[in-house]
């Protein structure tokens, strides 16, 4: 198994986290999104993601190749595949609640935050309004997510159990501090974000212990 990921991609953080909550072995293949290499618009990386995206899982089926693209999909079909430990509640409501969670993340900051959006973004209005447009994205964002936790969370982002919430939570707080966004604002989202970057999967899936990082950034 494969995982074409990118150390700081916060969609790939998320499948990291889920591959080793449930001890999946994989080989870990480096694209380099920055904007100064853009590996991802390279003609190869084209036919494995035609979004030119990371992260991308890929393994062998009766010999043959078969891929997954975006991060959800792919957690998904590892929940469903790998039930045990479990990311999703039996109850449908929680259930539903956790994946509330994960699209308020996935649908409503990730598009807006990512690196062509931000690109796009200074092209428009300069390094000010980037700055400035991504600090706001996660400030709603990050809003949102704490009053989800004050309705829905306990001893973690939805009730006392780690799910798929924690996994996208995670990473999103970790950029919502590199965009600027005070975080004591969040007291919630911040302790469980804390409780759940405790446990050793989400320690091996922190971007500073991927063999691409920058090696001053690597623990």
């Amino acid at each position: 198994m494969k995982l074409y990921s990118y150390w700081r991609s916060s969609a790939s953080w998320r499948v990291r986290i889920v591959l080793a909550f449930k001890r999946v072995g994989y080989e870990y293949v480096p694209v380099d999104i920055h904007p100064g290499s853009s590996a991802q618009h390279r003609p190869a990386y084209g036919t494995i993601n035609a979004m030119r995206q990371v992260s991308v899982l890929e393994w062998q089926v009766d010999g043959e190749t078969c891929r997954l693209t975006q991060s959800v999909a792919i957690i998904e079909h590892l929940e469903e595949t790998r039930p045990s430990p479990q990311l999703l509640p039996h109850d449908p409501l929680y259930r539903a609640r956790v994946r509330e969670l994960v699209e308020i993340v996935n649908s409503g900051i990730q598009p807006l935050q990512n690196i062509g959006a931000l690109l796009k973004v200074r092209e428009l209005g300069g390094d000010e309004a980037m700055s400035r447009w991504a600090h706001d994205v996660n400030v709603r964002g990050m809003t949102a997510i704490e009053e989800h936790i004050r309705a829905h969370g306990g001893r973690h982002a939805v009730g006392n159990a780690v799910t798929l919430a924690d996994v996208f939570v995670v990473p999103q707080l970790y950029n919502a501090t590199r965009f600027g966004v005070d975080l004591t604002r969040f007291p919630l989202a911040a302790d469980v974000a804390a409780r759940a970057s405790e446990l050793p999967a989400f320690i091996a899936a922190h971007p500073n212990r991927q063999i691409d990082a920058p090696k001053e950034m690597r623990e």
